[in-house]
């Protein structure tokens, strides 16, 4: 792959962003299922706890693959949330999507009779939407001919469906917005929802994303592009962020959803509030399609621009949940656009830095949405989860990335980190909710 890399182009002038203005927006509940969870409490306490959600491929016979462990979601059970009916016409990222909506909603204690249904959005994105669909039903075409194919195939297939469910679902009549950036997309599926709240268009938004990418077409074209880790005898230790054996990610599965909501409309109903969404940067490399320019311009970027939205300095940022795939490229740029960004505060113990897919995978699409319910739950209690496999760290991934075992501090803000393919970046930026508020909002 790094092959037809072009050279690095030089570094261009930083701009500046001011404070962004607007309504506040607040997170009121948050939910996601794992692989080492089915909602967002066990799943963090399993993190905290180190424990591994990847293990031998079991969906198809992958011996003739170079990878063949990832992070499925064996235990989850679609019962409770869809009928088993519909559960064939749905899949399963449409399945994880709608059980997460159903924690979400339930949690937030959201009275759609008083707040509107018309003023409650859906902004759930997916990097590859029904592949699984895709596949299975190519294979029925194949062997039975047109009349095989179900007559559901189209909206099986599509990314946006799971927005359509959901929104049926609980009749949300607002903005329904799809973000598909590959695994920038759960960032950036929360980040545009905050923005639709900020211009008005809703007081609430359910927002995250879903993904199932654990089918052989994808397992093969990831190994095929030596993306893919080759480490299959321990599959817990596969997944190796920022250590200097790192070969490649570890496929997950999952979902995460939050719900945001306009400072004044989770006051008004006395809303538990997690913490408030105070900075959203997003940018794109411009490079390459796959690899990341080597000293992170993009995702400085991104980090930069959330910085400038939410009126904070690097300082201010006590936690970052990173992209962390460990791949080589990936992992090596990302330390060096943070190390750019927060200069001696990444060095001198001030920032801390963990990698959630050491333990789930690589959730692609899913994967910064799962990552932003994590980093809520660590500025809501005061843990930081260990980067499960860091026992060699590479020499030039130099910051303090949790190896070991879980930490404790209060945290004042905390920054979300998703970069995906074709370039695009985006940074969150959640900081524990104060009133009022003296400084910018977003």
């Amino acid at each position: 792959m790094n092959a037809s890399v072009p050279s690095q182009a030089p570094a261009a002038t930083v701009p500046v962003w001011q404070p962004a203005t607007g309504r506040r927006v607040v997170v009121t509940a948050v939910s996601c299922v794992t692989s080492v969870g089915g909602d967002a409490v066990s799943t963090f306490a399993s993190l905290l706890a180190g424990r591994s959600g990847i293990r031998e491929i079991s969906y198809f016979d992958t011996a003739d693959y170079d990878c063949r462990v990832a992070g499925e979601m064996r235990d989850f059970d679609v019962g409770p949330y869809v009928n088993a009916k519909d559960v064939r016409r749905m899949d399963k990222f449409v399945q994880f999507a709608i059980a997460c909506s159903d924690m979400a909603l339930r949690d937030s204690g959201l009275d759609f009779e008083r707040t509107g249904h018309h003023r409650v959005g859906v902004s759930i994105g997916t990097g590859i939407g029904g592949l699984r669909v895709i596949e299975e039903q190519t294979q029925k075409l194949q062997e039975r001919g047109p009349r095989g194919v179900s007559p559901f195939v189209v909206p099986m297939m599509l990314g946006s469906i799971a927005n359509g469910h959901v929104a049926i679902r609980h009749q949300l009549r607002g903005p329904n917005l799809h973000v598909s950036t590959a695994c920038a997309t759960g960032s950036q599926a929360i980040g545009e929802a905050a923005c639709a709240i900020q211009r008005g268009d809703a007081d609430v938004m359910l927002a995250g994303a879903a993904e199932s990418p654990i089918t052989p077409l994808f397992v093969a074209g990831f190994g095929a592009a030596r993306a893919l880790t080759t480490r299959n005898a321990e599959p817990s230790a596969a997944s190796r962020p920022f250590d200097s054996q790192r070969d490649g990610f570890v496929m997950g599965e999952g979902a995460a959803l939050l719900v945001l909501e306009s400072e004044e409309h989770a006051r008004r109903r006395g809303a538990d509030i997690w913490g408030e969404l105070a900075g959203y940067g997003v940018s794109n490399d411009a490079f390459h399609v796959t690899a990341p320019h080597a000293s992170g311009l993009g995702a400085q970027q991104a980090m930069r621009m959330a910085l400038g939205r939410a009126a904070m300095t690097p300082e201010d940022i006590g936690y970052i949940n990173a992209h962390g795939t460990a791949t080589i490229l990936g992992d090596a740029a990302e330390t060096q656009a943070v190390q750019a960004v927060f200069g001696n505060h990444a060095l001198d113990g001030g920032l801390w830095l963990s990698a959630t897919k050491s333990m789930i995978g690589h959730l692609l699409g899913a994967s910064g949405a799962v990552e932003a319910v994590v980093s809520l739950m660590s500025l809501r209690h005061g843990q930081v989860h260990p980067t499960l496999n860091l026992a060699a760290p590479d020499a030039d991934c130099r910051l303090d990335c949790v190896p070991g075992a879980a930490r404790e501090r209060q945290l004042a803000a905390v920054m979300s980190n998703s970069f995906g393919f074709g370039g695009t970046n985006a940074s969150l930026i959640f900081k524990r909710y104060e009133r009022p508020s003296p400084r910018g909002v977003f």
